[in-house]
């Protein structure tokens, strides 16, 4: 009886190992109906499809109603709680130090502020912090610590300062202009965070295209290629693209601009990693290639990094629409960390750094996929767990809150935003329904 106990067990055992077991592969290229709170991708590089081995589609959907009772999915003893529906495109969220939900509602060109009440999903006070702002995206408080004189918004095409004190729900004065030329194209989306000692900021800019389109082979500059790489960071581009596809960074009056790291394209989130002090942020890849190339991707921001936009992807793959430009970059190109499904449009990333969570999420980082048009199967969609092990990612990803799509034609939530509270519940925007969500876990309310 002993041995068969045994024997039962360890089948159970190796049943629940192999559930848990990452897809990797092609079996990781799945659509949403493989979507399923807890399943595991692993992808790596050697994965990649050729370029144009499926022919890239169109079908992009708008968002419709969210059903009536209709929640999000998550891992089992994990709860969402509605908090507020009906907002204008809510977008990034930072939690201020006295526990304030900063909202940049971006299509209303706005910061909001919602106060809970504590430990609940319950709206307290609601305010309007400032308005009449251009596509607001990042938010950040400075300096950094338990008390900021300053709340930084990152417009489209600027960034602005407002004087702040903890607990102010309305703006103590009038927007300042700290960085009047922030580029402008394609991406709109402009995240922003402070180095954790507080000497800098930290600014992502979007490519002003999809792969470069309206850029020439060679810069128009006296000496011409050879001039441009003799001043300019590895992998900088030029043109209608100069300053874009970059990590930027700025002392917090705004200037001594530096360009951090290129060949970004579209670097949506930003955040840091308590742990490590390390910048990370999560990019868009470029469209046009196929339903599997390249992936987007989550990675550690290395200082005078390249990642190869718009002439490589992933390593040293060359986009076939710039082939035989830049021979010169093809081993300089930085392979990211984490490397997700192609087209998913990961948005936003934070860190969980609160302790209501169970201990498999402690040191994790979580990213909203905002799903993307460019594909014929619909993916993203959803939260997804980013697993590290003593600081370092594992380079798998695990899905975390899903059930925004309703069918192929159908989708009611697209997530953007995540943060965490001051009670370590996780919060969630989606721009679908204009929504934000309360994660909570166990016997945490």
């Amino acid at each position: 009886m002993r041995s068969i106990g045994f024997t039962a067990c360890a089948l159970a055992l190796a049943a629940t190992a192999a559930v848990a077991a990452p897809l990797t592969g092609e079996a990781a290229f799945g659509a949403w109906q493989d979507d399923k709170p807890g399943l595991s991708r692993l992808i790596a590089p050697a994965d990649l499809p050729p370029p144009d081995e499926t022919r890239s589609r169109h079908g992009f959907r708008e968002p419709v109603s969210r059903p009536d009772n209709v929640t999000p999915k998550l891992p089992e003893g994990f709860a969402a709680q509605l908090v507020v529906s009906g907002l204008e495109g809510p977008r990034v969220m930072r939690v201020a130090p006295n526990g304030d939900i900063f909202i940049a509602n971006s299509a209303a060109n706005e910061i909001i502020v919602l106060r809970l009440e504590e430990g609940t999903p319950t709206i307290a006070r609601r305010s309007i912090f400032a308005d009449g702002l251009a596509l607001p995206y990042g938010i950040a408080f400075y300096p950094p610590g338990d008390n900021p004189s300053w709340v930084y918004v990152a417009n489209t095409n600027s960034v602005v300062r407002f004087p702040y004190s903890n607990g102010d729900l309305i703006a103590a004065g009038p927007a300042e202009v700290i960085v009047d030329d922030v580029p402008e194209g394609l991406h709109w989306t402009r995240d922003l965070v402070f180095a954790a000692d507080g000497s800098s900021f930290y600014l992502s800019v979007g490519s002003g295209s999809n792969v470069a389109r309206d850029m020439p082979a060679v810069p128009s500059v006296a000496g011409g290629l050879a001039a441009w790489k003799a001043d300019k960071p590895t992998g900088a581009t030029w043109g209608p693209e100069e300053r874009q596809a970059n990590v930027l960074s700025y002392s917090p009056d705004g200037g001594n601009e530096k360009i951090v790291a290129t060949g970004l394209r579209n670097c949506s989130g930003l955040t840091l990693q308590a742990a490590t002090g390390a910048l990370w942020c999560v990019v868009n890849e470029r469209d046009g290639l196929g339903d599997n190339t390249p992936f987007d991707y989550a990675t550690r921001v290395s200082e005078g990094g390249f990642y190869g936009w718009p002439w490589y992807y992933i390593g040293a793959n060359e986009d076939p629409r710039r082939r035989g430009e830049r021979p010169d970059l093809a081993d300089q190109v930085k392979v990211p960390d984490v490397l997700f499904q192609a087209h998913s449009a990961p948005l936003g990333i934070a860190f969980y750094d609160g302790a209501a969570f169970p201990e498999k999420y402690q040191g994790s980082a979580f990213v909203t996929f905002h799903g993307s048009w460019n594909r014929e199967k619909r993916t993203g969609h959803k939260v997804v767990m980013l697993p590290f092990e003593n600081g370092k990612p594992t380079g798998a990803y695990e899905d975390f809150m899903t059930g925004f799509v309703i069918s192929d034609q159908e989708v009611w939530g697209r997530p953007v935003g995540v943060t965490v509270a001051r009670d370590g519940a996780l919060l969630v925007s989606e721009d679908g329904n204009g929504t934000i969500w309360r994660v909570t876990y166990g016997g945490t309310k």
